[in-house]
C-alpha cells in the first residue's frame, strides 16, 4: 500500500507521524527499548502531545533480532499468532557507543542513534552493512476513513535484489513490485496467490520475517524506489531481521524460527496419478487408469481420487458416492495389492445439502455470524459453511471423519482450498477474522496433518495442500494449483515455486500437463520432463485425463522414461530431503539460492538446481530449444554424456528424452538405476557416478547418503579423495554392495572401497 504522492507529499486523504528523534534508549529485562518522538524536542513544551514509537529489539535466536514499534500500546490483539521457535535464554548483548546504542545477537547487530539525534537503526553484520531505517522510515498513518496504519521502510541498496513472499508467478526478482498477502483462489496467472508469506531475503546476505497473520502490504522498491516498505493497519508492527551471510544461512536461521519439514515417506516421491477434477469415473474408469500404466509398465506410487469420489452438492460431507463407489474399502485393497497408496481430496467447507452440515451446525462446529446464525455463502456449494478448527471439539469431529476414511485404507489427503474464508466470520477462540483469513488453512491442514501422523506414524504422514501461510512447510507436500495448459503457464509455475522454495518451503509440485484446457502431446511430454524433476509429481488435469495414452503412444514411453530416471535418482534425493528436515534448505532450490556470488543467476527463473549438484532447465517451447546458463566449471549432461564449460550461456535443442539435467563438476550422484518403485535399501547395489572428478583435487570429501528417507534409515559415509588422476573412495560400511562410474569406467566396491585410474 502506498502512502506518499511522489518525494514530498503525503497521499491525499492521509496524515502521517514519522519517528524523528531518539529520546531515551535502555534495557528492559531481555530487551533494549527505544522511545522516539515524532518532533524535534527542543524544550520541555515539545514533549506535550505525541506520537511517541516505543520500540523494542530482543533476540528469539543466534543472528536473529526481533523489533517491534508501537504507536498506541493498548489496542485490543484477539491474534491468530505464528507458531514461532523462541528461545527466551538466547544471549544478546548491548553496548554504547559514539555512534549510539548497539544491540547484538551472534554477529548481527542494530544500531539505534544516540539520545537526541536524529532518528536510525542500522543493521549490520559484522564488516557488512545490511540495511536499515532513518527518519520518514517508520511512520503511524491514518487515512481517510480513519483507519489507523503502522509503516517501515528499510533500505535497498544499489544493486540489491529481494527474493521470496511465498509463492508468486510473477517476476522472480521482486524489486519494482507491490506484494500483498492475502490468499486468495485465484490460479497462477496473476499477482493473487494461494500462499502468501510475509518473508523475504536479499543477496546482500540477510532476511527480514514480518510476523504478523493479517495483510501485511509490501512495496519492494515501488513506491520509494531505494526502500522495501512493509505495512499493517493498527499500531504495531513486528519483524525480524534475519543474518546470512549466505542465503542459505538465512534459510536455516528462518526455519528454526518458523518450523522445517518433516521427513516424508519414500512412496511420496514417486509418480501420483488423479482422476482428474472434473471428469466421470467409477470404479471401472479407475481400474482402467491403474492397469493401463501397469500395462505399459509405468511406474505409479499413488493414486488419487478427485472431488467427485463425493456425491455431486455433497462436497465437503467426506463419504464416497455409492451410486459410482459401491465397495470402496475393497477397491482400495485391491490398489494396495497392486503396491499403490491411495489419496482422497477433500476441503473445509460444507454444502447444507449434505447431512454433515445439519450435524456440524447441531454442534457448532462451523463458522458463524455476528447473530450466531452459521457463515454460509455460495461460492462453492451451495449454502457451504466453514469448519471452525479453532474449536478443539471441532477438530476431533473433523479427524474422525478422516479416520473413518483411513479405516478403509485411504494413505493421505489433498487438502485443496482454504483461501476464501469470509472476513466477518465469528471463530470459537475470538480470533480477528481478518488475522485468520491467511491463517485458516495452517488449523486446516495441520488438523489434518495431524491425523494421519497419528494414524500412520511420523514420516508416513503426506499432505496434497495447496494454500498455506507462515509455518505452512511443516505439514507438506504444496502444489502451484489451477494452470493453464500452456508453455506460458508451465514457465509462471515454475517461477511460483521457485519463489515459495525461496520463502522457507522445501517440497513443490504442479499439475504435469497443466490444469485448464487439453494439452497438445507436444506441451504434455515437456511437463512430463519438468514433473518427474520436481520434488514431487503429479498427473493432474481438469475437464481431460492426463494418462499418457490420451496423448500418443510416444508420451508413454516418455513418461516410463522419466518416471524411471526420477526412481533411480531416489538415493540422491534422499539426501537432498535429510538436509531439508535438518537445514531447512530446500530440495528444490533457484539458482540465486545456490550460487549467490554469480551475478549472471540474479534473474534466472527458468531453471534450477534440483539438490546440491543437478541443474535442471525444463524445455518451455514447442520447437525444443532452450537457452541456459551455465556456471563455472565443467558440467556434464547425465542424459547424453554432453559436458559444457561454463561459465557461459547455451542455446540447444533436445528431443522429448532428454533436456538440461546437468551434473555439477565434482558431483558424487548415488543412482539405483534399474529401480523401478520406492521400496526398500536405497543404496545396496547403487552406483557412485563422480563428475568431474579433477573437481575434487586437493581435499577429501566426505558425503553421506542414506538408505531410505526415514528418521531411523541409517546413512553410509563415502570418503573420496582424487589425486593425480586417481579416484578413491570408501565407505564406512564394508559390506555395503556398490560402485563406481566416472568417465568411461566403471569398478565394483571390493571391502568397502574402490581406487581407480581415471586419467
Amino acid at each position: 500500500m502506498k502512502f506518499s504522492d511522489g518525494y514530498w507529499r503525503v497521499r491525499q486523504g492521509f496524515s502521517a507521524a514519522w519517528a524523528r528523534q531518539t529520546h531515551d534508549v535502555a534495557v528492559a529485562g531481555n530487551a533494549l527499548r527505544a522511545h522516539v518522538s515524532s518532533n524535534l524536542v527542543k524544550d520541555r513544551g515539545d514533549t506535550l502531545g505525541g506520537p511517541v514509537f516505543t520500540i523494542t529489539l530482543s533476540t528469539p535466536g543466534e543472528g536473529v533480532i526481533k523489533v517491534v514499534e508501537e504507536h498506541f500500546r493498548g489496542a485490543a490483539d484477539h491474534g491468530p499468532y505464528f507458531t514461532l521457535n523462541v528461545d527466551d535464554e538466547a544471549p544478546f548483548s548491548v553496548e554504547r557507543r559514539e555512534d549510539g546504542t548497539v544491540f547484538r545477537s551472534g554477529d548481527l547487530e542494530a544500531v539505534i542513534s544516540p539520545e537526541g539525534g536524529v532518528w536510525s537503526m542500522s543493521f549490520r553484520s559484522g564488516d557488512r552493512d545490511l540495511t536499515g531505517t532513518a527518519y520518514k522510515g517508520l511512520g503511524a498513518y491514518i487515512g481517510p476513513d480513519g483507519t489507523h496504519y503502522m509503516r517501515e521502510q528499510l533500505r535497498l541498496s544499489v544493486g540489491e535484489h529481494a527474493y521470496g513472499f511465498g509463492e508468486r508467478f510473477g517476476h522472480f526478482v521482486k524489486n519494482g513490485q507491490t506484494v500483498e498477502m492475502w490468499n486468495s483462489d485465484a490460479g497462477t496467472s496473476s499477482d493473487a496467490v494461494y500462499k502468501a508469506i510475509p518473508f523475504y531475503w536479499t543477496d546482500r546476505g540477510y532476511g527480514v520475517f514480518v510476523n504478523h497473520a493479517e495483510d501485511v502490504s509490501f512495496e519492494v522498491g515501488s513506491e520509494t524506489v531505494g526502500k522495501i516498505q512493509f505495512s499493517t493497519k493498527g499500531h504495531r508492527l513486528e519483524y525480524y531481521v534475519i543474518d546470512g551471510p549466505e542465503p542459505k544461512d538465512v534459510l536455516r536461521r528462518y526455519t528454526a524460527l518458523t518450523g522445517r519439514v518433516p521427513r516424508l515417506p519414500a512412496w511420496s516421491y514417486g509418480l501420483w496419478l488423479t482422476t482428474s477434477f472434473l471428469t466421470d469415473y467409477d470404479d471401472e474408469t479407475v481400474a482402467g487408469f491403474v492397469d493401463g500404466m501397469a500395462e505399459r509398465n509405468i511406474p505409479l506410487s499413488v493414486f488419487h481420487y478427485d472431488c467427485f469420489w463425493l456425491k455431486e452438492y455433497h462436497f465437503c460431507e467426506l463419504e464416497w458416492d455409492g451410486d459410482m463407489f459401491r465397495d470402496p474399502e475393497r477397491t482400495i485393497a485391491e490398489q494396495h495389492r497392486k503396491g499403490l497408496r491411495v489419496c482422497v481430496w477433500i476441503n473445509p467447507y460444507v454444502s447444507s445439502l449434505s447431512p454433515m452440515f445439519d450435524e456440524a451446525k447441531e454442534h457448532g462446529y462451523l463458522l458463524r455470524q455476528a447473530d450466531g446464525g452459521v457463515c454460509e455463502t455460495d461460492f462453492w456449494q451451495p449454502g457451504m459453511g466453514f469448519v471452525d478448527f479453532t474449536k478443539p471439539e471441532a477438530c476431533a469431529w473433523y479427524a474422525a471423519k478422516l479416520e473413518k476414511l483411513m479405516d478403509m485404507g485411504v494413505d493421505c489427503f489433498k487438502t485443496d482450498f482454504g483461501e476464501s474464508v469470509p472476513v466477518d466470520a465469528v471463530y470459537e477462540n475470538g480470533s480477528d477474522p481478518v488475522k485468520m483469513h491467511n491463517y485458516y488453512t495452517q488449523m486446516y491442514n495441520k488438523t489434518v496433518f495431524d491425523v494421519l501422523e497419528r494414524r500412520r506414524g511420523k514420516g508416513e504422514a503426506v499432505l496434497f495442500a495447496r494454500s498455506a501461510t507462515v509455518g505452512g512447510q511443516r505439514f507438506p507436500v504444496h502444489w502451484g494449483g489451477d494452470c493453464e495448459s500452456s508453455y506460458d503457464a508451465m514457465a509462471e509455475s515454475l517461477r511460483g515455486g521457485l519463489s515459495l522454495m525461496s520463502s522457507g518451503f522445501s517440497y513443490w509440485a504442479h499439475d504435469i500437463g497443466g490444469f485448464e484446457g487439453n494439452p497438445s502431446p507436444d506441451l504434455y511430454k515437456r511437463w512430463v520432463q519438468f514433473g518427474l524433476l520436481s520434488t514431487h509429481s503429479r498427473l493432474h488435469g481438469s475437464h481431460s485425463v492426463r494418462v499418457p495414452w490420451a496423448f500418443d503412444e510416444e508420451s508413454c514411453d516418455v513418461l516410463r522414461t522419466f518416471v524411471n530416471l526420477k526412481l533411480s535418482l531416489l538415493p540422491y534425493l534422499a539426501k537432498g530431503s535429510d538436509q531439508a528436515t535438518c537445514e531447512g534448505v530446500p530440495l528444490m532450490r533457484p539458482m540465486v539460492l545456490e550460487f549467490p556470488h554469480d551475478p549472471a543467476v540474479t534473474y534466472l527463473d527458468r531453471q534450477y538446481m534440483l539438490g546440491d549438484d543437478l541443474l535442471v532447465a525444463p524445455v518451455f517451447s514447442s520447437d525444443g530449444v532452450v537457452d541456459y546458463y551455465v556456471p563455472s566449471g565443467t558440467w556434464t549432461n547425465i542424459l547424453t554424456g554432453e559436458k559444457i564449460e561454463g561459465a557461459r550461456w547455451v542455446h540447444e535443442g533436445f528431443d522429448y528424452f532428454s533436456l538440461p539435467l546437468l551434473a555439477r563438476p565434482g558431483a558424487i550422484i548415488p543412482m539405483q538405476v534399474g529401480r523401478h518403485d520406492t521400496e526398500g535399501d536405497l543404496l545396496n547395489d547403487c552406483v557412485l557416478k563422480v563428475y568431474e572428478p579433477q573437481a575434487l583435487t586437493g581435499t577429501d570429501r566426505v558425503v553421506q547418503f542414506r538408505r531410505g528417507f526415514g528418521e531411523d534409515d541409517g546413512a553410509v559415509t563415502f570418503t573420496v579423495s582424487y589425486t593425480d588422476g586417481m579416484l578413491s573412495i570408501a565407505a564406512d560400511d564394508p559390506t555395503l554392495r556398490w560402485s563406481v562410474e566416472c568417465e568411461d569406467i566403471t569398478a565394483q566396491a571390493v571391502d568397502g572401497a574402490v581406487r581407480v585410474t581415471v586419467a
